[in-house]
């Protein structure tokens, strides 16, 4: 029997909710042989994704997933037989009636955010009754042996290493977005949130003795790069230099070329849940602009990251990393704290790929996914 999957997703965080939602169908309908249907309330978004897509159509059919666009007049349909609500979204209620009107309920599963958190563990696959036959699951990626894992595509780790050693690859692949690697340049990466500690960082980059390149996805922190360099406007068809610093714009990127960029810079800064994944299966350093909540929400998620991230770094190079990280989510100067980070960047990569090589031993969340509905059943 081949089994029905829905995918709900509502996008809030641009990028992270559709991105996150869109590898796991792909995922699912390619190394499971699933019906796999993705409800997305932004084609927009997906489309700046996946730029083979259609924005226009209501449903199409796309690397072996069907796209429907959730639009707020709901339509109904029959239910699947698995139902993931992702990142807590609200499932139309005609729908959920339909998920209790079946022979056997579907299988309703909320699909939450990534946590380091320690309570994560203790709240996964945690059952809620919601009434004539159906029960909602919480369903939690993460770090341990005890949630759900991490995406992660079959072949990935092995194709991340094969571009990291080809060159070649990795030459092609820039020339391709438009950029030429001079000899002895920092390559960096910057996809973050609009942030008052942007300016600090971009002087630390120019008063640094290596010099560096740093890439900039188009319309990522336009307003704080406009600012910087006292301009009008920007495009991609000039550099941007002071000092020791480069700065780059590049196309905004489909996924799979987002992870040749990861692969292809010695440093990483990304943002949100889809791109901080990616850029620990890049196994190099990077940094992460948690998405910013209420109450400072996000902080402590933060440091439960990096608590976990360094158990095994040595205590002066976690509070080096600790202090870059805090800086820079918290909108603070950060000339000091990236001296100190440079200082320690050849041993701070050398535990990120250890990390990623450790992480890459764990399951993945779309086999996980796939195993909690064979226990189910």
């Amino acid at each position: 029997m081949r089994f029905t999957w829905d995918i709900f997703c509502t996008v809030i965080d641009n990028f992270g909710d559709i991105g996150v939602t869109w590898r796991l169908a792909r995922q699912l309908a390619a190394e499971h042989d699933l019906d796999v249907r993705l409800w997305v309330d932004d084609l927009g978004a997906f489309v700046r994704l996946c730029p083979s897509a259609d924005a226009s159509l209501a449903v199409q059919e796309v690397q072996g997933v069907a796209v429907h666009y959730w639009a707020a007049q709901w339509s109904p349909v029959a239910a699947a037989d698995v139902v993931i609500e992702a990142f807590a979204c609200e499932l139309p209620p005609a729908y959920i009636a339909g998920m209790q009107g079946r022979e056997r309920p579907s299988l309703w599963l909320n699909l939450e955010y990534l946590s380091a958190e320690a309570w994560v563990d203790d709240c996964h696959g945690l059952p809620s009754p919601q009434g004539k036959g159906l029960q909602k699951y919480f369903f939690f990626p993460g770090f341990s042996t005890r949630s759900g894992g991490l995406l992660r595509e079959a072949g990935l780790i092995a194709r991340r290493r094969a571009f990291q050693c080809d060159i070649a690859a990795q030459q092609a692949f820039l020339h391709d977005i438009g950029v030429a690697r001079a000899s002895g340049h920092r390559l960096i990466s910057l996809f973050c949130y609009e942030n008052s500690a942007l300016s600090s960082l971009l002087d630390a980059l120019a008063e640094s003795v290596q010099p560096s390149l740093l890439l900039v996805p188009e319309g990522c922190v336009s307003a704080g790069l406009k600012s910087y360099f006292g301009l009008e406007h920007i495009s991609r068809d000039h550099s941007y230099e002071r000092g020791a610093l480069t700065v780059q714009l590049i196309p905004f990127l489909s996924q799979q070329d987002y992870d040749y960029l990861l692969w292809s810079c010695d440093l990483n800064f990304v943002r949100g849940e889809d791109s901080f994944i990616r850029a620990q299966w890049a196994a190099r350093p990077f940094i992460w602009h948690i998405y910013p909540q209420q109450d400072e929400v996000h902080i402590d998620k933060l440091q439960a990251f990096l608590d976990r991230f360094s158990v095994c770094l040595d205590g002066a190079c976690s509070e080096v990393l600790s202090a870059l990280s805090m800086d820079w989510n918290e909108g603070r100067n950060m000339a000091q704290s990236w001296r100190r980070y440079d200082a320690a960047s050849p041993v701070l990569a050398g535990h990120t790929a250890d990390w990623s090589a450790r992480l890459a031993e764990g399951e993945n969340l779309a086999y996980s996914l796939v195993q909690f509905h064979q226990n189910w059943l």
